[in-house]
């Protein structure tokens, strides 16, 4: 199916699973691409193939042979091998945005698909494998198991680009790829940072290759780069909001805010629990959703990661650990319990009883002291009161 033509320099088309521009004049192509990648001149076509299901399914022959797998991909497609350079992922074709910034007579396209729920990563995580010539040694324990969960961009800009240009491309738009997912508050599946993108992730950039002016800079500074900007950083949006549907209104989430320090649904609910007598526990499995996912904890909450994560970059000093994350953790009970008049009763207790959080678990037994002294505030058990009164 032809999908759309861009200034009258590449169709896209969609067949089956798979998305690929046939470019209408010769393009200058820069890639990831693992078979006719790097810088060329003189590729025909570009593409996106969903090479296998996100689950339960992987397609083997891309790691055996490449070459025979770009065979059994693009003939059936009406496409030359030998002047393809395509991307594989596990993403559905259907589920691709197409989005295009223009400033006067200049264009960039993006067309991007993504999934990231099971493969999202932070540049530095441990890695799983170490290449050798004789393959890749799996280095497990050591680096958890990749799963599927790819990002891929196609990048097409209608002016002519330099060499280097070109290349400044890339950087450009992994930094708008990175920014969406730092909006989105995706978390690394391989470590308790943020996640800067995922393991396998791929980019294919390419712009008309003729005589005459070539643009020379795609940096930040640029029109073209804040196109660049632009045009990816909405793409990764769209295709992820489809693909997942990892939106900014999903990601409001206590939980989803704390689960790269190790928290889980049950966990959470478990760790609060543990710190309520058992009326108060049920009315909180019965009320979690509503507090989990109330704007006024979740903005607490990211503020505690935020703090957490200060620490671990060294920003702040290991030795203010108490009387800050206390007085944070102290904004959470005020926000469950709307008890703002109990601040510094609040922090007092949540800074005799913590300690300096200085493991993933500290932290999040933190945060479940703070969430349960403001539940406990909010919902009193009968007589609690009466009980402190008297105490």
């Amino acid at each position: 199916m032809h999908i759309t033509t861009y200034y009258d320099g590449i169709e896209l088309h969609r067949k089956n699973r798979m998305i690929y521009g046939r470019f209408l004049e010769p393009h200058l192509v820069l890639s990831t691409c693992r078979l006719l990648g790097g810088l060329r001149r003189g590729l025909k076509y570009v593409f996106n193939h969903q090479s296998c299901e996100p689950a339960g399914h992987h397609c083997r022959q891309i790691l055996r042979d490449p070459q025979q797998y770009q065979k059994m991909i693009c003939e059936p497609h009406g496409l030359p091998p030998e002047q393809s350079a395509g991307m594989g992922t596990a993403a559905n074709m259907h589920h691709a945005a197409f989005i295009s910034r223009k400033f006067r007579d200049l264009e960039v396209i993006a067309v991007v698909t993504g999934g990231v729920e099971t493969n999202a990563g932070r540049a530095g995580d441990p890695a799983s494998v170490m290449e050798t010539e004789t393959g890749f040694e799996r280095l497990t324990p050591t680096g958890k198991p990749p799963t599927p969960g790819t990002i891929n961009i196609m990048l097409f800009i209608n002016r002519p680009l330099t060499e280097a240009a070109l290349t400044r491309t890339v950087i450009t738009a992994t930094e708008a790829k990175t920014a969406v997912l730092q909006e989105l508050a995706v978390n690394s599946r391989y470590s308790d940072g943020p996640a800067t993108g995922t393991g396998t992730d791929q980019i294919i950039v390419a712009a008309p290759d003729r005589e005459g002016f070539r643009l020379s800079w795609a940096g930040k500074h640029g029109k073209l780069g804040e196109l660049i900007g632009l045009a990816v950083k909405a793409a990764v949006k769209e295709t992820l909001g489809k693909q997942n549907r990892l939106t900014p209104q999903g990601q409001c989430s206590a939980r989803i805010h704390l689960e790269r320090f190790g928290c889980s649904h049950e966990s959470m609910q478990a760790g609060i629990s543990a710190h309520l007598d058992t009326e108060q526990a049920s009315l909180l499995a019965h009320n979690f959703s509503g507090i989990n996912r109330d704007p006024l904890t979740v903005a607490a909450v990211a503020a505690l990661a935020h703090l957490r994560d200060k620490f671990s970059w060294g920003i702040l000093p290991q030795t203010c650990g108490n009387e800050i994350m206390a007085a944070a953790a102290a904004q959470l009970s005020c926000a469950i319990s709307s008890r703002y008049d109990r601040m510094e009763d609040y922090r007092l207790v949540l800074g005799n009883n913590s300690g300096r959080p200085t493991t993933n678990e500290d932290f999040l037994q933190l945060c479940w002291q703070a969430f349960a002294l403001g539940f406990s505030d909010k919902w009193p058990t009968p007589g609690a009161e009466k009980r402190d009164e008297c105490s």
